[in-house]
């Protein structure tokens, strides 16, 4: 049988997704497809998915049952290999939840992010003593008696995941964060803030960042319910994806109807926030004040 893991690779998902387009192509239902590998329907249902690593062997039994050449065979089994490597972020594995493993594999391999943070700065844009601040409260990680070792880990894989915003196929990353995030203050003094704000404002300069600040003046708007983030790909097997976290867990969303309402409310958060060039002088006026 498949080995389960908490969580795939986007690569696992998109071959997962291949997979599915193949057989359907050659005409066969999982019934048929799981006779080739003298295992259960649901396996398939499970390897369609990227509920279980791909076995090569299943794979390319798979490959051959479908009418897949040698040639394009040896490609996908190739991929599939790659697929299954670890990716860097499983380092962390003692820390990382299963929940958030598939975030951070779909947050480098999207081509658009998208985010509305009511509460916290971003996890890409947080200084480490933000982030170490946030950690020990107990807001975000796990609970208010995390050890000091578990919370350094958590703090070297925030600051690693920032690189993606740097890197040479950067995502485009636009992000609308609630004034709430900048009137509650976090750390022990007013230097964790200051220095936070100047993160942000470096951050804005990049050709690839986009921020933008509701601010209390403009009213309710219709994202108040709770953080979300929008992921679209340039992969055409993998579709725009919605993930949305609540205390202990989070939640996938795929479903074009979901995704859609998800996206017309950031359109209109975007429409009623602060622009990008007004978020720049809020932000500093904010500064000034610390």
């Amino acid at each position: 049988m498949s080995e389960p893991r908490s969580a795939p690779t986007v690569g696992q998902v998109v071959l997962g997704r291949r997979l599915q387009d193949l057989r359907e192509r050659a005409g066969l239902k999982r019934e048929e497809a799981a006779k080739v590998l003298h295992v259960a329907p649901a396996t398939i249902c499970r390897m369609e998915t990227a509920e279980v690593a791909l076995k090569i062997p299943y794979v390319q039994l798979l490959l051959q049952a479908y009418g897949i050449t040698d040639a394009e065979a040896e490609a996908f089994v190739a991929l599939a290999e790659e697929a299954n490597l670890p990716g860097w972020w499983q380092r962390f594995h003692d820390v990382l939840p299963g929940w958030f493993s598939m975030y951070v594999s779909l947050e480098g391999a999207a081509s658009l992010i998208r985010s509305y943070e009511p509460q916290f700065v971003p996890g890409l844009f947080q200084t480490e003593e933000y982030a170490r601040a946030i950690l020990r409260s107990g807001a975000v990680g796990g609970g208010g008696d995390a050890r000091e070792e578990d919370i350094a880990r958590h703090v070297a894989l925030r600051m690693e995941r920032q690189s993606l915003l740097t890197r040479e196929d950067a995502p485009k990353f636009w992000v609308i964060m609630d004034e709430t995030v900048f009137r509650r203050p976090v750390g022990d003094g007013p230097e964790v803030m200051r220095d936070q704000l100047d993160r942000l404002l470096e951050a804005s300069e990049l050709p690839n960042v986009t921020l933008q600040i509701a601010e209390f003046a403009s009213g309710h708007h219709p994202g108040t319910y709770g953080p979300f983030v929008l992921f679209r790909f340039a992969m055409p097997e993998l579709p725009d994806m919605v993930y949305s976290e609540y205390l202990t867990g989070a939640v996938y969303l795929d479903a074009r109807p979901e995704v859609a309402s998800h996206l017309e409310v950031m359109d209109r958060m975007a429409a009623q926030a602060a622009t990008a060039q007004r978020t720049k002088e809020i932000l500093r006026d904010l500064r000034k004040e610390l």
